[in-house]
C-alpha cells in the first residue's frame, strides 16, 4: 500500500514538472510591429487605390500559389517541382475583380533601397507562371514624383486584353493572309531583267 502511495506521489511530481516545462516551451516571444507596410509600400498602395478607384480591390502580399492552380493532368514530378518553387514566391499587390474576386493584374514594387534592394532583378519563374495563367504582371519602379495618372496609365497598359473581354476596347482587325486566288500587287517600279539584251 505504501508503495502505491509513493508511486502516485512520484507521478504527481513528474506531471507537475512536465506541465511547467511545456508552459515554458510554448511561450510567445512576440510584439506588435509599429506598421504593417514600409512607408514606400504604404504610399504606393495609396496611389494604386486612387488609380483604380472602385473598379478593383487591391490585395496585398499575395502568395503566388493563392492565385495560381496546377493544370489538370500535369506530370507529378513537374507539379511537385512547380509547387515547391511557387510556394516561396509572393506578389506585392494583386488587383482582383470586385464581383467574383478573380485576379486581374499582379503588381510588384521595385526599389533599390537597402543593401540588396527589393525585386530589382526580374524573377522569370513568377513572370512565366503568371503569363501561362493569363494574368498580366507589372513591375513598377518606386520613385518620388509619380502622379496617380502615371500609375493608372501603367495599369491600363497591362489591362488591354481584360478591357477587350469587357467590350471596352475594340478588337483589332485581323490582317487577311493573302490566298492563292488573291491577286498580288504589282511592283510600282520597273524590275531589271536578268536576261541579257541582244545587241
Amino acid at each position: 500500500m505504501e508503495f502505491a502511495i509513493i508511486l502516485i506521489m512520484v507521478l504527481i511530481v513528474v506531471a507537475i514538472v512536465a506541465i511547467k516545462l511545456s508552459v515554458d516551451e510554448v511561450s510567445f516571444p512576440f510584439m506588435s510591429k509599429s506598421q504593417l507596410f514600409s512607408p514606400v509600400e504604404h504610399q504606393f498602395l495609396d496611389m494604386i487605390e486612387k488609380a483604380v478607384g472602385n473598379e478593383f480591390r487591391v490585395m496585398c502580399r499575395v502568395k503566388l500559389t493563392d492565385i495560381l492552380a496546377l493544370r489538370r493532368n500535369t506530370n507529378k514530378k513537374m507539379a511537385k517541382s512547380a509547387l515547391l518553387r511557387a510556394g516561396g514566391k509572393q506578389l506585392d499587390f494583386v488587383l482582383v475583380n470586385k464581383i467574383d474576386m478573380t485576379p486581374v493584374l499582379a503588381l510588384d514594387l521595385v526599389h533599390s533601397l537597402g543593401k540588396e534592394g527589393h525585386k530589382t532583378t526580374r524573377d522569370f519563374f513568377v513572370t512565366g507562371a503568371l503569363d501561362s495563367a493569363g494574368i498580366p504582371h507589372a513591375r513598377i519602379k518606386a520613385r518620388h514624383g509619380y502622379k496617380i495618372e502615371d500609375i493608372r496609365d501603367c495599369i491600363e497598359s497591362k489591362l488591354v486584353a481584360f478591357r477587350r473581354r469587357q467590350g471596352k476596347l475594340p478588337i483589332p482587325a485581323v490582317e487577311e493572309t493573302p490566298s492563292l486566288f488573291t491577286p498580288t500587287k504589282r511592283p510600282t517600279r520597273p524590275i531589271r531583267s536578268s536576261r541579257q539584251v541582244a545587241a
